[in-house]
């Protein structure tokens, strides 16, 4: 992989060059040299963005470049003297609250800018404790998916794991629940945070979520694509789905019926009727419908492409679907 990326770094197109930025660390010192003095000035930028994290000079010139000012306010090495003149300036506040360089008093004095989202980027510094980071007046949107850089970055790190699912600050904990590395007793205790983003974060990307976790995201967002993720979750509950459900007033639900293996064909051929097309359809998909009912779902326009997909459908009439729809033997 190092000698790949190497290669791009001398490719004839500029853009698979800039690429090869993406990977500094891992590049030679010489390489490095030769991108930062790159005929073309988007590979220099891409190369500059990386190596100013260690060089407060190139940093400071970085910063007369309009396109290049946020990320290196970000992520760049200043200066003292760079920095302050920032604060003053109100250069990109929010970008620069974040920078891992910035001295600790210009920290603390952006931890009281009246701008809000300055106190939220400050609140979410890694080297804060948790007394330090819930002490600044922040808000989080109620909405706000968590991509907080060192936690997404150390997924699968435990201890950036533990700190993360610990907090009291929502974007931590919002971001920790997209791993799937998290240990048990942290999924625990992310699913008792009543926080519906942590929970449908938990149903789309971890194996073990719990199945209370997952009834919750799908009563909460029956028919969205988070709902589908909680139900095609491989621990999202099957049995006693036709007892709870069977009769709900609501045809999501009248839906997970199908799923439970004690439903019936006698429920499943009632269900089959349903009002709602999503409940008809998954259970004139179930290889448990009498085969009546499958033959008269096979001429319905929209349960035909359900019923055809029923493996309880016997051979000839499978091979007579397909020759209906032309396809080819």
């Amino acid at each position: 992989m190092p000698s790949f990326v190497a290669s791009l770094a001398t490719h004839s197109d500029p853009a698979a060059r800039r690429s090869a930025a993406r990977a500094w660390e891992k590049l030679p010192p010489g390489v490095r040299s030769a991108l930062l003095a790159d005929p073309d000035p988007e590979v220099r930028r891409a190369a500059a963005l990386w190596e100013c994290r260690r060089d407060a000079r190139l940093t400071a010139e970085l910063l007369h470049d309009p396109k290049s000012a946020a990320e290196v306010l970000r992520r760049g090495l200043f200066h003292r003297a760079d920095a302050e003149r920032c604060v003053v300036e109100r250069t990109y506040l929010a970008a620069l609250a974040e920078n891992p360089s910035l001295p600790t008093d210009l920290v603390e004095r952006l931890a009281v800018d009246p701008d809000e989202a300055v106190r939220l980027a400050v609140s979410l510094r890694p080297e804060l404790d948790e007394t330090r980071r819930m002490s600044i007046d922040f808000t989080v949107e109620a909405f706000a998916r968590g991509d907080v850089g060192w936690v997404r970055d150390g997924l699968a790190d435990p201890e950036v794991l533990r700190r993360a699912a610990t907090s009291a600050h929502p974007l931590l904990r919002r971001t920790v629940a997209q791993s799937p590395h998290l240990p048990p007793d942290l999924i625990r205790l992310l699913a008792r945070t009543e926080d519906p983003l942590v929970e449908d974060l938990l149903g789309m990307y971890h194996p073990d979520t719990p199945e209370e976790v997952l009834m919750r995201v799908y009563a909460r967002l029956g028919g969205t694509f988070s709902a589908w993720m909680a139900e095609t979750h491989p621990r999202f509950p099957r049995e006693g789905l036709a007892a709870r459900y069977a009769d709900h007033p609501d045809g999501n639900y009248r839906r997970l019926a199908v799923r439970d293996p004690a439903a019936t064909p006698t429920l499943i051929e009632r269900l089959s009727h349903d009002p709602a097309v999503w409940t008809c359809q998954a259970a004139v998909g179930d290889p448990r419908l009498p085969l009546h009912r499958l033959r008269e779902a096979l001429h319905v326009p929209e349960l035909a492409s359900s019923a055809g997909a029923n493996p309880a459908l016997p051979e000839d009439e499978m091979a007579a679907v397909l020759d209906r729809a032309g396809v080819p033997a």
